[in-house]
């Protein structure tokens, strides 16, 4: 009976025994990883903000480029550049007797 009191406490304490092995293993590796991660984390933050200089100087590249275009057509006169306008044609004026168009 002692054998077999002893071999389920054996049994008991090699199942509790694997779980908090494999709870410990679990947190060393979470911590190896933040470890790791949070010496990495200032360097993608840079990487992060260098990319976004670059979009925002992109858009406003551009949107200066479409401010001076707007102000540049608004400002531009179009006599310099304009063909002679069409001359007005005689018309023929109606005697008091003639009606027009018949």
């Amino acid at each position: 009976m002692e054998q077999a009191v002893i071999a389920a406490l054996l049994l008991v304490g090699l199942v509790i025994g694997a779980g908090v092995g494999a709870s410990y293993a679990r947190a060393q590796r979470g911590w190896k990883d933040y470890k790791t991660i949070r010496t990495t984390v200032p360097g993608a933050r840079r990487t992060a903000w260098m990319a976004t200089r670059a979009v925002i100087t992109k858009i406003g590249v551009i949107a200066l480029l479409l401010f001076g275009a707007a102000a540049y057509a608004a400002s531009a006169s179009d006599h310099d550049r304009a063909g002679p306008g069409p001359t007005p044609t005689p018309t023929v004026t109606a005697t008091p007797g003639h009606r027009a168009g018949r």
